[in-house]
């Protein structure tokens, strides 16, 4: 029943009305993206391209390391429940690409366990994590292309309730595919205006992959597999100001019955698409856009803003993101705050901090 509660909990805030196993693989990293409406699948142009989308890399030089920190669901006041994220990414020249490291922590909190007796027996603690690998290289001078394949553990409880078997301890793994286009040349029929090096095209499947168990396989559940398409524009290039619009769309690639069954993650990516009218498919997608503005000569100073909706009939998540960032030689510092616009939403309040570090080119 633990396992159960505590899934369903985080589902609530990190995914649609279809319920998966490990819903945490879905909550937005950064505060750069989670200020912009948690849009970022055409923008990934910095070190957090590896949840986003892992074919930005392709276009990036140089090295990094970044980290960032958020108490988890704060409407619900649950104190020491929180997440964590690490990225790292080296260019390789002897494979013509960029590598990628990066690990998600989720810290659940403890726990005390009971029977009928309310006495605490024990306690223990619950938590998730996820250790992901990427590559991403250019297929050509306009496209990238990038790869991940990701660890998970999920210990929700390290026994069973009642008479099961099994443990609240899942393990699995997943992997995303990823592309991003970025064309020199993007010209505007009937004028003289040339979009080219402003608009950028981005398309992630992320957590492809078996179903994972906790108690036994007869009760397994499907990885949070998800489609992100989106764009960005630079709507404004100059010296010392720049101006960023962003959008993405986004839902699950699940498909679930009544009877809690489900289908494979490689079958799912095809059945999910039918059964539904046209209007019942569009509910299923969420959509964010984001505004990032930046100032100074190299960019020091970003203002950002965002929005992010999904249907009332497919989980009813809406709310307003702000934040700001200051990048100071090879130093990066951001935030970010969400405004929910319904009361007692478990992401009202969220703020999110990151740090991150740059060398090379």
């Amino acid at each position: 029943m633990l396992v159960g509660l505590m899934a369903g909990l985080f589902q609530a805030a990190c995914s649609q009305v279809v319920t998966t196993a490990v819903p945490f693989l879905l909550i937005t990293p950064d505060s750069r993206s989670g200020a912009m409406g948690e849009a970022g699948v055409a923008l990934s142009d910095d070190i957090w391209a590896t949840y986003w989308n892992p074919a930005g890399y392709a276009f990036q030089k140089g090295s990094g390391v970044a980290l960032t920190h958020a108490n988890w669901l704060p409407a619900f006041n649950l104190g020491d429940v929180w997440i964590a994220h690490g990225v790292y990414k080296q260019p390789v020249e002897e494979i013509d690409g960029v590598v990628s490291f990066g690990v998600t922590y989720l810290n659940l909190g403890d726990f005390a366990y009971t029977t009928i007796d309310p006495t605490p027996l024990k306690t223990f603690k619950g938590f998730e994590f996820a250790v992901v690998g990427g590559y991403a290289t250019k297929l050509a001078e306009s496209l990238g292309i990038g790869i991940n394949a990701r660890f998970i553990r999920s210990q929700l409880a390290p026994f069973g309730t009642a008479e099961e078997q099994g443990s609240g301890v899942a393990d699995g793994f997943s992997f995303d595919v990823a592309m991003l286009y970025r064309p020199p040349t993007v010209p505007v029929p009937f004028t003289d205006v040339d979009l080219g090096n402003r608009l950028s095209l981005g398309f992630n499947v992320s957590n492809l992959g078996p179903k994972i168990f906790y108690i036994d396989e007869a009760q397994a559940d499907p990885l949070p597999t998800n489609l992100r398409l989106g764009f960005a524009f630079d709507v404004l290039q100059s010296e010392y100001n720049n101006f960023t619009v962003t959008a993405d769309v986004n839902r699950l690639l699940v498909r679930k019955f009544d009877d809690g069954t489900s289908d494979q993650f490689y079958k799912a990516i095809f059945t999910t698409w039918t059964g539904k009218t046209i209007s019942e498919q569009l509910r299923l997608f969420d959509s964010s856009i984001g505004l990032e503005y930046w100032y100074g000569s190299p960019r020091l100073i970003a203002l950002r803003a965002g929005y992010f909706y999904e249907d009332p009939r497919s989980g009813n998540r809406r709310y307003m993101t702000f934040g700001a960032g200051v990048q100071y030689d090879s130093y990066g510092f951001d935030f970010s705050y969400i405004n929910a616009q319904q009361d007692e939403d478990p992401l009202g309040g969220t703020l999110r901090f990151s740090l991150a570090i740059a060398w090379g080119e």
